[in-house]
C-alpha cells in the first residue's frame, strides 16, 4: 500500500511535470488566442477539450497553467525552506527560552493564512503573481521550521553528535555534517506537502482575482471563467478543476509514500 502511494504519487506528478514541460514547446493553440468564431465548443476536433465562452482553446490553457502552477509552487515553497529550514536548525540548539520566542511568533504567523496574507499584500502592493508566491510562502515557513526543528532535536540528543562534541566539532560543523543531512528526507516530504497546499492556494488566489494576472493562462482563472457558463457547459469547470485535483492529489500521496518509504519504524510496523 505504502508502494502503491509512492507509485500513484510519482505518476501524477510526473503527468503534471510532463504537461508544464509540454508547454513550453507546443501547444493545440495560443492559450490567449481569442476565436470569436468559436465559442464554447464542445470537445472534438481540433479542439480536443473544447473552447470556453471567448473561444479560447482549454487544452491550451490546461497545458500552460501547469506551468503557472508549478513555478508559483517552486518560488513558494523555496522561500519557505529558505527562510523556515535555517530557523528550525537555529531554534533547535537555541536556549529554551530563545527558542520558545521565535516558536511563539511562528504560532502568530500561523493566524495569517496563505489567502488572507495575499489579500492584505494585494492591497497594499496589488495582485500579481508575486504576491501570490509571497504570501504562499510566507504562510508556509512555520511548517519547515517546526519540521527542521523537531528532526534536529532527535538528531543532535544521538549518541554521535555527542561523541562530534566531546571531539571539539563546532555546532556549525556539527549542523551541516550530522544535522542537515538526517533532516533532508523530512524536509523533503514537507516540501512535497507544502507544493499540494501551494498548488491549491495559488488556484484559489487566481479565483480571486488576486495571482496570476488575467493575460496569464491559470487553473484558478479558468475556474472564475467558467462560472459565467456552469449550467450551460460544465466541462468547463470541469477540465481545470481536474487539473487542480490530480496535481494536489499527486503532490500529496508522493509525500506520504516518501515519509513512509524513508521512515524505517513505519517500515517495520508495515
Amino acid at each position: 500500500m505504502k508502494r502503491l502511494e509512492l507509485i500513484v504519487g510519482g505518476a501524477l506528478v510526473g503527468l503534471v511535470l510532463a504537461m508544464a514541460c509540454l508547454s513550453f514547446v507546443w501547444t493545440p493553440f495560443d492559450p490567449t488566442a481569442v476565436l470569436s468564431a468559436a465559442p464554447l465548443q464542445r470537445p472534438g476536433w481540433p479542439h480536443v477539450l473544447g473552447t470556453d465562452g471567448m473561444g479560447i482553446d482549454i487544452l491550451s490553457r490546461v497545458l500552460f497553467g501547469a506551468r503557472s502552477a508549478l513555478y508559483v509552487g517552486v518560488i513558494a515553497v523555496g522561500l519557505a525552506a529558505l527562510v523556515g529550514v535555517p530557523l528550525g536548525l537555529l531554534t533547535a540548539q537555541l536556549p529554551r527560552p530563545a527558542a520558545e520566542v521565535v516558536l511563539r511568533a511562528t504560532d502568530i504567523m500561523y493566524a495569517f493564512p496563505a489567502l488572507l496574507l495575499a489579500i492584505l499584500l494585494a492591497s497594499a502592493l496589488g495582485g500579481s503573481t508575486e504576491t501570490a508566491m509571497a504570501a504562499i510562502g510566507i504562510a508556509s515557513i512555520p511548517a519547515f521550521l517546526r519540521v527542521s526543528r523537531a528532526g534536529a532535536l532527535s538528531v543532535l540528543a544521538s549518541d554521535f553528535v555527542l561523541a562530534a562534541r566531546a571531539c571539539g566539532t563546532t555546532r556549525l560543523a556539527i549542523t551541516g555534517r550530522h544535522v542537515l543531512p538526517n533532516v533532508a528526507p523530512l524536509i523533503g516530504v514537507q516540501a512535497s506537502v507544502s507544493f499540494a497546499l501551494a498548488i491549491l492556494a495559488e488556484a484559489a488566489l487566481s479565483y480571486l482575482g488576486l495571482g496570476t494576472p488575467p493575460t496569464t493562462p491559470a487553473w484558478g482563472r479558468m475556474l472564475m471563467d467558467a462560472q459565467t457558463y456552469l449550467f450551460v457547459d460544465p466541462l468547463q469547470a470541469l477540465w481545470p478543476g481536474l487539473a487542480i485535483a490530480v496535481a494536489v492529489l499527486g503532490f500529496n500521496l508522493l509525500g506520504d509514500g516518501l515519509r513512509d518509504f524513508l521512515d524505517p519504524r513505519l517500515a517495520d510496523v508495515a
